[in-house]
């Protein structure tokens, strides 16, 4: 079971709102962020923009500026040669698999004119002109929302965050291996700013024998700039409406938290 840290705090459930697909990609925000927003700051991108592309169509003043090094001109080349065979072989039948063998155009036309895809890798301490840091990135920005899935890396920039803070109205991350982390996670949360609103278990991963599932994504809310109760959540997790299972064919995983 989870220590009660993070059980999220209350937030009304009219103010809950999920961005992106019911699926691997969506997460559960607080809606009064999104007028406030000029930017989202993605870390960590891969081939799926749903989340920024749904947030856009609610604010369409805001931008969206994503690193991600391991997206590019290989990737795609790799994964479109992948997708045509798999259509050629009629594996690819779905309305959804078919549109995915367009996945690149579709990446083209999003990361144009306000929206920036940099193929950089962000990092707690830059070496190489490859890799760029959080405070890097954030000389040019303020009013963000601040979304990081980078595979195990979150770690590494946890001061950077906190460094900028005043800067990020939302910060989403998605924590991996979190048993062994669990300490640094607690930590970084009593020195933030910030106020953990929602929880959800990634499917992708396993649940350990003290029910401590492998990858946590957590949605924080900046206390500085939005007003939330200091009472703690009396919901469920995952939450009936709002929360989908990653992994479609797996359950979802219940959350657990101590007394």
């Amino acid at each position: 079971m989870l220590p009660q840290i993070f059980k999220p705090f209350h937030v009304k459930r009219s103010n809950l709102l999920r961005i992106g697909p019911n699926k691997d990609g969506g997460y559960v925000i607080d809606k009064r962020v999104i007028s406030k927003s000029k930017t989202i700051v993605t870390c960590g991108l891969n081939d799926d923009w749903e989340f920024e592309k749904d947030f856009l169509s609610k604010n369409e003043k805001c931008k969206v500026i994503a690193y991600d090094h391991t997206i590019d001109n290989k990737f795609w080349d790799k994964r479109l040669r992948k997708d045509l065979i798999s259509l050629i072989l009629l594996k690819k039948l779905s309305f959804n698999k078919i549109k995915d063998v367009f996945k690149y155009w579709e990446y083209k036309r999003f990361f144009k004119s306000k929206n920036e895809h940099h193929i950089k890798k962000i990092v707690g301490k830059k070496k190489k002109t490859s890799e760029i840091t959080i405070n890097e990135i954030y000389k040019k920005y303020k009013d963000t929302v601040l979304k990081v899935d980078i595979e195990g890396d979150e770690y590494k920039v946890f001061k950077d965050i906190l460094n900028n803070s005043n800067k990020i109205n939302l910060l989403i991350v998605e924590f991996h291996s979190v048993n062994k982390n669990l300490k640094k996670i607690i930590n970084f949360m009593k020195n933030s700013k910030f106020k953990l609103i929602h929880i959800h278990a990634n499917n992708y991963g396993k649940v350990n024998s003290k029910n401590i599932p492998d990858v946590l994504e957590l949605t924080f809310l900046n206390k500085k700039k939005f007003k939330i109760s200091n009472k703690k959540t009396k919901n469920s997790f995952p939450i009936n409406g709002l929360d989908f299972a990653n992994l479609k064919r797996r359950e979802d995983i219940k959350i657990k938290f101590n007394d």
